[in-house]
């Protein structure tokens, strides 16, 4: 029998490494093929690709910081504070980051027991474990359809 845990880590990998099920897409195909200056391309007043990238890389780096131990130090204040990008290099290290920590993050929830998945998130504020791992999820899907149509604009 899988466990809860690892079903969630599966989940996540889905939306960011490696998934079709849902979406029959996933962060990493669709990056993949966007170079730096597409990425930093603005389409009207929507946020460019990079922005997006940096959005959903800083909330799973910061959750991430908690699952491994860590304090819960972001703040949805800096989470679009992405420093220009001025290469191809930049950008490449900025998905690598990403791929990188969504590992990190599915390999720390798979390590979680199931029981500790209703204990509170830091503060009762931010509820269970369990409602920030399906909601970083959730968060990833949501931004996974801006970046699947920011494509098709560009």
């Amino acid at each position: 029998m899988t466990s809860t845990t690892s079903e969630l880590a599966n989940r996540f990998r889905e939306v960011i490494l490696n998934g079709r099920w849902i979406a029959n897409t996933n962060f990493k195909d669709q990056l993949s093929f966007v170079s730096w200056e597409q990425a930093i391309t603005k389409v009207g007043t929507l946020n460019t690709i990079a922005l997006l990238t940096f959005h959903i890389h800083y909330y799973i780096a910061g959750v991430l910081q908690v699952l491994e131990g860590g304090t819960l130090d972001i703040s949805d204040t800096y989470s679009f504070d992405l420093k220009p990008l001025t290469s191809q290099h930049e950008w490449e290290n900025l998905k690598n980051q990403l791929w990188q920590d969504a590992e990190r993050f599915a390999n720390a929830v798979e390590q979680m027991r199931d029981n500790q998945l209703n204990d509170v998130f830091v503060d009762a504020k931010y509820g269970s474990y369990l409602r920030n791992i399906e909601g970083m999820i959730e968060h990833s899907y949501y931004h996974l359809g801006q970046v699947v149509l920011l494509r098709k604009l560009l």
